[in-house]
């Protein structure tokens, strides 16, 4: 078998996850961020797949298979052919007409339903295909996190009604938590953002990147060590280097209350948020002169007051259009959220030179009082409680003290647009807000007619008018999981020599029903004949058992072969070594470190009792 392990981790990998996947020889880089998944990684792909599709079967939706290779045309329909950005690949044939290679397929399945359904007899439809996908990452980086091309698993339901689609949402919501808990995940389903997609309603699932503080959880310990406190400190030490030497995998945070159910991405999250209901009595506007104090912190160490008494403003540019945004000045704003309010298509920070034309002053002296009435002032809620605030004085090097809403400026709207802190009470009061890096492993919409209404996909209502189809869509990350699993399974492997010293090296410990082989079966000298004999017959009971076997009988001394056992991390290993003859062997627990040598035919029993 195919499996090209190393000795050292690779240098050129930034996260556990990747580093051990190529140093244990599951895959193997082809091109920028395109990897081939060698036999160990396409058996764990294939049994996560598997789980997902007895999942999916309880749930009615049904398996396809669209293709890769799609006509421009239908994302010409949709209108993201020229808006999803650079990340889309995009060639032409022998006939010079475009193709594209699909990084997603709502526009592909839209276009299937709208040509073959045209009652709303037919629906609910719920159907799913499990295939490669293909974006031109900028930077591929972190391995199988971040690809050029990537395993999916993508679905999509067709509804004729809201109600429909709300229920077969849940039972999406539902799989999911059924999928990532049988693959041993620690994982929170969390408020999401659909983002590019187009959705409404969405909910993302992350696994959880595990604490590197917390040295025990990362330890296997050897029988030979019978506890933690054993090790050397200088030992200790050298494994949390290593352990924080790799980057924190997760390219969101997400924030959660300790205390209750609430969890969200960052860019979605809020916390609880009260009015302040007291009176304050308005001081009188004046205009000071702050010289060289352009940021909240420079204006409120100049004018000696606290920085919650200051409020930034700043200016953005929505599909082209100005917009003022005021944020207390220890805020940030939370730019997924202004988008998402104002409805843009297309939203960026403005220029210093769109400040000048909307305020006459430049960056770090902008404010809302004396605005035209033509230009949209939207404030975060917050801003509402402070009174006798500081702002920039839209003069450069000017800013106003003891500025007070409606009197000396006017708001549009009031809405959440900051960036929610740790450590801030739980929106719903049930405790507070923790940070957390997590991976998106799957994430499912309610697209509503975002695509149908486009594409003209539409059905005939039971009074018989053309409707537009409503639509959910459904997406897991396959060959992600993969760096999913290892980083929160990967561990460090403890042991004694028999001279006395500790040594340690990187080793996977699987979730049960995951690992490409259940059992490593090792003898330890090919030449020994009882040792083979056995080796053959432990090999025929345990897949007569349902046990999946993989032997090592490689003519390869015994270091090699535990240290790639070791590395690869299946849940048992089973060493025939001097006492074949007796019939004795030794069975290892991958998860524990528990060793014990047993007769062979108590290996079976042995197995099930130990590895539960």
């Amino acid at each position: 078998m195919l499996i090209p392990t190393l000795r050292e981790m690779p240098s050129d990998a930034q996260v556990i996850s990747h580093a051990l996947l190529v140093r244990a020889g599951y895959i193997r880089q082809i091109s920028a961020g395109i990897y081939a998944y060698l036999p160990l990684a396409n058996r764990v792909l294939e049994k996560f797949k598997n789980i997902m599709r007895q999942e999916f079967e309880e749930i009615g939706a049904v398996e396809l298979l669209a293709p890769a290779l799609l006509t421009a045309d239908l994302w010409k329909e949709s209108g993201r052919y020229d808006t999803y950005g650079e990340d889309l690949y995009k060639l032409k044939n022998r006939d010079n007409s475009d193709f594209i290679l699909g990084p997603t397929h709502e526009e592909t399945m839209t276009a299937l339903v709208r040509d073959e359904i045209t009652s709303y007899k037919k629906l609910p439809l719920n159907i799913y295909q499990i295939q490669p996908k293909y974006r031109d990452e900028k930077r591929p980086r972190y391995g199988l996190l971040r690809g050029r091309e990537f395993i999916m698993k993508d679905g999509y339901s067709f509804h004729a009604n809201y109600d429909s689609l709300d229920a077969t949402y849940q039972d999406y919501k539902t799989a999911y938590e059924n999928i990532f808990s049988r693959a041993g995940m620690t994982f929170k389903a969390i408020i999401g953002d659909g983002g590019a997609m187009g959705g409404k309603d969405s909910q993302e699932f992350m696994a959880i990147t595990p604490d590197r503080t917390e040295l025990d959880k990362w330890l296997i310990l050897d029988k030979s060590i019978t506890s933690v406190d054993e090790i050397p400190e200088d030992v200790l030490e050298n494994i949390k280097k290593e352990l924080t030497s790799w980057l924190v995998a997760g390219e969101d945070t997400i924030v959660f209350a300790d205390g209750g159910d609430y969890a969200a991405n960052l860019e979605m999250a809020t916390s609880e948020f009260k009015k302040n209901n007291s009176y304050t009595e308005p001081l009188e506007l004046e205009k000071v002169a702050t010289p060289d104090a352009k940021t909240i912190e420079e204006v409120s160490d100049f004018l000696n007051v606290p920085v919650e008494s200051t409020i930034k403003t700043l200016l953005f540019l929505s599909d082209g259009e100005p917009v003022v945004v005021l944020l207390r000045g220890d805020d940030e704003v939370n730019e997924v959220k202004l988008k998402n309010y104002l409805g843009a298509d297309e939203l960026e920070p403005a220029s210093e030179d769109d400040a000048v034309k909307v305020f006459g002053a430049h960056f770090g002296s902008l404010g809302p009082v004396g605005l035209s009435d033509d230009i949209r002032i939207i404030a975060d809620r917050v801003v509402e409680t402070v009174a006798n605030a500081v702002v920039g004085a839209n003069e450069d090097g000017f800013h106003f003290i003891n500025t007070n809403l409606d009197r000396d400026y006017k708001v549009s709207e009031f809405v959440d647009l900051r960036t929610a802190k740790e450590g801030e009470v739980s929106p719903d009061g049930r405790g507070t807000l923790k940070f957390a890096r997590g991976i998106e492993i799957g994430h499912i919409f309610k697209l509503g007619t975002r695509y149908s209404e486009s594409m003209n996909a539409k059905v005939l209502d039971e009074n018989g008018r053309a409707v537009p189809i409503i639509m959910g869509s459904y997406g897991i990350g396959v060959s992600r999981m993969l760096s999913a699993i290892l980083e929160q399974f990967a561990r460090v492997y403890v042991e004694k020599t028999p001279k006395g010293d500790f040594k340690y090296n990187w080793s996977i410990n699987f979730p049960a029903g995951l690992a490409p082989f259940d059992v490593h079966l090792i003898p330890v000298n090919v030449k020994d004949e009882a040792a083979l004999a056995l080796t053959d017959e432990l090999e025929g009971k345990l897949m007569d058992a349902g046990f999946e076997v993989l032997t090592d009988d490689r003519n390869e001394r015994a270091g090699v072969k535990f240290a790639d056992s070791d590395l690869i991390g299946l849940p048992v290993r089973v060493t025939v070594g001097k006492k074949a003859a007796d019939g004795i062997v030794e069975v290892k627990i991958r998860s524990t470190g528990e060793t014990i040598e047993i007769n062979k035919d108590e290996l079976i029993d042995t197995i099930k009792i130990l590895n539960k």
